[in-house]
């Protein structure tokens, strides 16, 4: 069953499987582990321009190590959940410190680093290295889960069904295959390797799998943003590490019943002009919708803050090189 199984997914791969992506010639584990990172929870088309900027400027673990956090930021925006970059720079900081700079290549070191967790860990060994190693992303656990009917044990099921030879063909393979064919919705069997036994397919269960959570009403929320203007510069403020877009630099909010001008003196102790009211801006999450409602407003002096206050004047052209939130980059950029 193993051997059968992993054959049909390597020939399938060997014929239809994805090819010429810039992280699959290559053994450097730092750009495996790179794209692997980049690619959870995000799309390969999306995904291609942000690894060929992120290489060009940190082509190697000590140079990501060395680079402040705000500029792996920068790099990163728009590429959304950020946690993802704060845990690149954190991982390849551990790699300097821990492992004299030398990117490990086994998936048990792997699973140390900071936002590596046992599947990619797994896939990074496999690819850098050819570790026999199983992986279960959700494309994978997707296909599994279909093949069999079931989703208990699927790690399990993911190790069983290992080859003896060709690990990097087979894992592609099922990448591949959860990403083009076994797609969540819409899939085509027509197209599957697997599908002869497709238990999920046999049985006509093929939407069952996965189990489908209760769909719920995302929370909606608002807030004001205020683009504070002085000298042809906009004042933006450093988000906390943690929480919604960690470490990026925003522009200053209040909630909507607040008053704007209000909100300024008390934070800041300076009197500003409300301008125009911008149009709305809508951003979803995950777990729930964001509306932006920006407020223009000027400055005609501004108090010097201490140092360390989290603030930054940038003019518009400026802003948009640093590492700004989707939402906001589109609001500066608007201008």
């Amino acid at each position: 069953m193993a051997s059968a199984f992993a054959k049909r997914v390597i020939s399938w791969q060997a014929e239809y499987g994805r090819r010429g992506l810039p992280w699959q010639a290559t053994r450097d584990p730092y750009r495996i582990w790179l794209s692997e990172v980049m690619l959870q929870q995000t799309q390969v088309a999306t995904v291609l321009p942000y690894f060929a900027r992120f290489v060009a400027s940190f082509p190697d673990v000590g140079s990501l190590a060395r680079a402040p956090i705000d500029d792996v930021l920068a790099h990163w925006s728009g590429l959304g959940y950020y946690r993802r970059a704060h845990h690149l720079h954190e991982a390849a900081r551990a790699v300097m410190d821990g492992h004299g700079g030398v990117f490990p290549r086994d998936a048990a070191t792997l699973a140390t680093l900071p936002g590596v967790g046992r599947s990619t860990a797994a896939a990074i060994a496999v690819f850098a290295a050819g570790e026999r190693a199983a992986i279960l992303d959700a494309n994978v656990r997707r296909v599994l889960a279909r093949h069999r009917a079931n989703e208990r044990g699927l790690w399990e099921i993911a190790e069983s069904l290992l080859p003896e030879d060709g690990i990097e063909a087979y894992t592609q393979g099922l990448m591949d295959l959860g990403a083009t064919v076994c797609l969540r919705t819409r899939p085509r069997c027509d197209a599957c390797p697997v599908a002869q036994d497709c238990r999920g397919r046999i049985e006509r269960r093929i939407g069952d799998f996965p189990a489908r959570r209760p769909a719920k009403a995302l929370p909606q929320r608002a807030l004001r943003v205020l683009v504070i203007e002085h000298g042809g510069e906009v004042l933006f403020e450093k988000r906390p590490r943690s929480g919604v877009w960690g470490g990026l630099w925003s522009l200053p909010e209040c909630a909507l019943g607040e008053d704007p001008q209000a909100a300024v003196r008390a934070r800041y102790g300076a009197d500003v002009e409300v301008g125009a009211t911008l149009p709305p801006i809508a951003h979803g999450f995950t777990h729930f919708a964001l509306t932006l409602h920006p407020q223009r407003m000027r400055a005609a002096r501004w108090p010097v803050l201490a140092d360390g206050a989290g603030t930054v004047w940038l003019a518009p052209g400026e802003a948009l090189a640093a590492a700004l939130p989707a939402p906001i980059r589109k609001l500066v950029a608007a201008l």
